[in-house]
């Protein structure tokens, strides 16, 4: 997957810590399990999942250090809390549905000590047919996403932290707030926060398209009941995008923005039922009452 040496250096990946969330991810584990279970440093936080993912960790990835919440906190604040553990200079985010070989993540802390005054590195995320996904960009909320024509080292404004190597004394250094994710985010937009409070800081945020890892999009949830994971989806990416608008734009960005979704979500949901397509009607019932339930006071 790297374009640099084969093998990948055990020097480089006694530097870093591999942080997985997961939720639900037990189908994830055995692919995990085929990359990770050799390297020196890896934890999981299991957000209360009920599939046997605990089970299937402790089986197939022995050497893992698993925290085992209560209750589902949320991406960020399971990531926060994994951090909080890490004793390597350097520490890798994974999806569960995120794959990356050894040698790739040995590139990544090459570059992050090639490049020492970066905080966030990230590589270029493909699909399981090996196209390329959107998962950098300038800030999103300055200009259109765009991806893909990268051919070197590029800094950009937004990575996604699908898969996000972090410098963690550079993070320290940058971010005057404190290390990590906001919890206010409970799934989505947390990543772009992070990015854009590095970004407004001064601090790099570095892609590396030569150095590659497969994401399966939105394949780390798996359950009984399909149409409740899309529901939760469309719930707090909705909640999530009115808290990203006010705490960067201000209450009145907000607010504007929750009515206007309102207005969007209540029409999606009408068509989407005409349609009749169950997981985006799911989807779309989520994001209308996530953005009704939030209430103009909170934002």
């Amino acid at each position: 997957m790297s374009i640099s040496e084969p093998v990948a250096d055990p020097g480089l990946l006694a530097q870093v810590t591999v942080l997985v969330v997961t939720y639900n991810s037990r189908h994830c584990i055995a692919a995990l399990a085929g990359d990770l279970q050799a390297l020196p440093h890896l934890i999981v936080v299991d957000n209360a999942s009920q599939d046997g993912t605990s089970e299937a960790v402790r089986a197939q990835l022995p050497r893992a250090m698993l925290l085992q919440l209560s209750a589902n906190r949320g991406f960020g604040v399971a990531n926060n809390e994994g951090l909080a553990q890490v004793r390597t200079p350097f520490a890798l985010l994974l999806n569960p549905d995120c794959l990356i070989a050894p040698d790739a993540i040995a590139d990544l802390v090459r570059a992050a000590r090639q490049w020492p005054d970066a905080t966030l590195l990230v590589p270029q995320l493909l699909d399981g047919s090996g196209r390329r996904q959107l998962n950098y960009s300038w800030p999103r909320n300055c200009w259109r996403p765009r991806t893909g024509a990268a051919d070197g080292v590029l800094n950009v404004g937004f990575a996604c932290a699908a898969a996000m190597l972090i410098n963690l004394e550079r993070l320290r250094a940058v971010l005057a707030d404190g290390p990590g994710f906001d919890p206010r985010f409970f799934l989505y937009y947390e990543d772009e926060d992070l990015c854009l409070r590095v970004f407004q800081r001064h601090g790099q945020i570095l892609v590396l398209p030569g150095i590659t890892a497969v994401h399966h999009a939105r394949g780390s949830v798996r359950g009984a009941r399909p149409w409740r994971a899309e529901y939760w989806r469309g719930f707090h990416h909705a909640q999530s995008k009115v808290r990203f608008v006010a705490k960067h734009f201000g209450a009145a960005a907000g607010r504007r923005t929750r009515r206007r979704l309102l207005g969007t979500a209540t029409a999606n949901l009408l068509a989407r039922t005409l349609l009749l397509s169950p997981k985006h009607l799911a989807r779309a019932w989520g994001r209308l009452c996530g953005v009704w339930q939030l209430g103009p006071k909170a934002v």
